[in-house]
């Protein structure tokens, strides 16, 4: 589990949101999906399952040394709210009755949108080790410019 002291949590929260808002204003999500995002913001940071920390852990020194660790907590959070999104409007775009999004939505959602966000979040931060615009972009958004 990621040892999460308030200030840890607090910074991975702000960075998520940072990047959430430079990306796609906070303003324009869905109210309904508000809930699922404070759902898989708390899964993600408590790690119970240990693959954010395995992932960090498994990153090179050079990789580790671009970014604080509840930097990339948070920038890790933001891709998986960009991808709940995603999935989330394709399912309400795909079932046509309440319970049918129901039934989707929940089938091990959470699991597979961290899995991918995870991968995806460790090969950007691996390609910024050696592309430089694409580090002053991670640093970017995470500062919400």
């Amino acid at each position: 589990m990621t040892e999460v002291t308030a200030a840890y949590k607090e910074r991975a929260e702000q960075v998520a949101l940072n990047v959430c808002n430079t990306v796609m204003p906070m303003s324009d999500i869905p109210e309904g999906l508000f809930e699922a995002y404070a759902n898989l913001c708390n899964e993600l940071i408590e790690d119970t399952d240990l693959k954010f920390s395995a992932g960090w852990d498994a990153l090179p020194a050079s990789a580790k040394n671009l970014l604080p660790k509840e930097d990339f907590h948070g920038f890790y959070i933001a891709n998986a709210w960009f991808q709940l999104s995603r999935v989330a409007q394709d399912i309400a775009d795909m079932a046509e009755t309440d319970d049918e999004i129901a039934e989707k939505e929940y089938n091990g959602i959470f699991t597979r949108l961290a899995d991918a966000s995870l991968k995806e979040s460790v090969r950007k931060l691996k390609k910024a080790r050696t592309d430089r615009s694409m580090l002053n972009s991670i640093k970017s958004v995470i500062e919400g410019k």
